[in-house]
Order: structure tokens, then C-alpha cells, then sequence
């Protein structure tokens, strides 16, 4: 069994003439984007034909490259007191309203003030349970969404959270402000998901993608955008974002899948409803949470030009 502790190198043929070798590698372990990629370069993680080879070295077909990927840093989360907007506790889980702007867990670019540094402090006996990153973390949201998410307090209760989602028992609905009005009104976008071929920072619809499934309802039509009810079946990393925009009604002020907007300064996206049973007691539990200040105003607006 390979051991976590050291890095993993993997060995790959050149398949094409003239590519660089940051976009061969990216395209040839989806996992690494090409900026991870190229990095992994400049720190003489890759080789070919046995020599450490720069990001930009063009390959020949045939030409053996190794990549040597480092194991993550087993550095821990740490306790921050961070005001958490908190909608329902008890001893076996917690479910926060949680911020635009603010991250779920730790990764590069964001090692503080996430909701996991704001957990830490609120539960003092979380580490350790669902990884030393992401202490009670059963499920996500981007970092400028804003609203539900449930987390477990102890192992049992981030197991049997976790096997729910996974057997898709998690009913979870957004509101969505999107550009126009889908057509049919009522629908499901069943498009597989996987990275951008052509921009490894997003996603897309891909063939041969993971499975993705989401259901839609437009609540309110208004001059030019319409608040529409999501429902994902699946989990998919932007799920939601990616198959409105999919089927030509991207989310209003999303810069990555969309446009920005003078309605709001963010995505116009709010994990608005959860339901979901009780870990412990079977009981069947329900929430909801209003609208962020920012979005309520943006759909204000909206509704006062239509």
C-alpha cells in the first residue's frame, strides 16, 4: 500500500508533438490543475526522459514524463472567534447560515477566517472528525454563496450525515436570480460534469463527465431575470452555476459561468432550504434561511425596474 506520507510519482508517455509540459500533465491527470502543474515544475517535480524539464519545455511524442506530487501539509486548522449565524444545535450537529465571502475550510489562498476556524471555536471537541483541514464538514458551498450548511459533531453522526448525501436522502433547495426566463418554467438539467478542457479553474458540461442532476422551477419572473427554485440531486463542484448556465440563463453577477451585474456584487445564489433526518433521533429536519441582505436588496431592485 502506497505510503500518504511521501509523494506520489507518476510516469506518462508523450502522445502528442509541440505540447507544453504544464498542459500535458494537466490534461493527462485531471486531478492537477495547469498552475499546480506548473509549479510542480518549477519546484523539479517533473522529469523528462529523466531530467528535471521546465513548465514550458514542448514535447516530442514518446518522450517519458514523471510528475512527483508532494503530499498535503498536515498542518491543522486552528480555532478563530468568528461570529457564526447559527440556525439550529444540538449535541450531534450544527447548522450555520453561512456568509457570502467566507470559506468553508482552509486551502491556499484562504489558510484563515474560514467557517472551519469559526467552528473550532464555537465546538471545541471538533478536530479531528471528517479530516484535520475540514473538521465536521459534511458538505460545501462556493465561497461566495451564501446560506445552509450542516455539521456533524461527532463520527457518527459525519458518517450517517455523509451516507445521506451520498444516497442523495438530502433535500437541498437554492434560490437562483438568473439572466431571462427558462424554458419549459419547470425542469431537470441532466448533464454530466467535469473540468473545463479549455480552462482547468472551472467547470462544464463534459461528455463523459460525472453524473450531475439538477431540478428547477422558475418562482418569479421579472424584467430580464427570473428567481428560480434549484434543487441538485448530486454534488458537484458550481453544479448549479455550470447547468443554468448550461441551458442559457447563467446566475446573475456570476463572473466565472456568466456576467457581472449592477444588481449584486456576487453570484446571486442562496442555499435557501435543507431537509435532511436526524442522525441520531430519525426525526426528519427542516430549515430554512432568508435571503442575505445583499441579495434581498438586488432582488428589490429587480423587482422595482419590472
Amino acid at each position: 500500500m502506497p505510503d500518504p506520507t511521501q509523494p506520489a510519482t507518476t510516469e506518462l508517455v508523450a502522445d502528442a508533438r509541440g505540447e507544453r509540459v504544464d498542459v500535458f500533465v494537466a490534461r493527462r491527470l485531471p486531478h492537477l490543475t495547469r498552475s499546480r502543474a506548473r509549479r510542480l515544475a518549477d519546484d523539479g517535480r517533473v522529469r523528462v526522459d529523466g531530467r528535471v524539464a521546465k513548465a514550458s519545455l514542448r514535447l516530442e511524442a514518446g518522450q517519458r514524463v514523471q510528475v512527483e506530487v508532494p503530499p498535503p501539509s498536515p498542518a491543522l486548522a486552528q480555532p478563530e472567534d468568528i461570529a457564526l449565524d447559527v440556525i439550529y444545535e444540538d449535541d450531534d450537529l450544527l447548522v450555520v447560515n453561512k456568509p457570502a465571502g467566507m470559506t468553508v475550510h482552509p486551502a491556499p489562498g484562504h489558510p484563515s477566517a474560514t467557517l472551519v476556524n469559526a467552528i473550532l471555536a464555537h465546538c471545541v471537541d471538533l478536530s479531528g472528525i471528517g479530516g484535520v483541514m475540514r473538521p465536521g464538514i459534511v458538505h460545501r458551498l462556493d465561497r461566495d454563496t451564501s446560506g445552509l450548511i450542516v455539521v456533524a459533531k461527532d463520527d457518527a453522526a459525519h458518517h450517517a450525515l455523509a451516507l445521506q448525501l451520498k444516497e442523495r436522502l438530502v433535500e437541498k433547495t437554492y434560490l437562483a436570480l438568473v439572466e431571462g426566463t427558462p424554458h419549459p418554467p419547470e425542469g431537470v438539467i441532466d448533464a454530466p460534469i467535469a473540468r473545463d478542457p479549455r480552462n482547468r479553474q472551472r467547470m462544464a458540461v463534459v461528455e463523459g463527465g460525472r453524473d450531475a442532476v439538477t431540478a428547477y422551477r422558475v418562482v418569479e419572473r421579472l424584467r430580464g431575470v427570473s428567481l428560480v427554485e434549484a434543487r441538485p440531486k448530486t454534488g458537484r463542484t458550481h453544479q448549479i452555476r455550470v447547468h443554468l448556465a448550461a441551458i442559457g440563463h447563467p446566475i446573475v453577477g456570476d463572473r466565472v459561468y456568466g456576467h457581472a451585474s449592477p444588481l449584486v456584487a456576487r453570484q446571486f445564489l442562496h442555499a435557501w432550504r435543507i431537509a435532511f433526518t436526524h442522525p441520531r433521533t430519525g426525526a426528519r429536519m427542516e430549515m430554512e434561511a432568508p435571503l442575505a441582505p445583499d441579495l434581498r436588496a438586488a432582488l428589490a431592485r429587480a423587482r422595482d425596474s419590472s
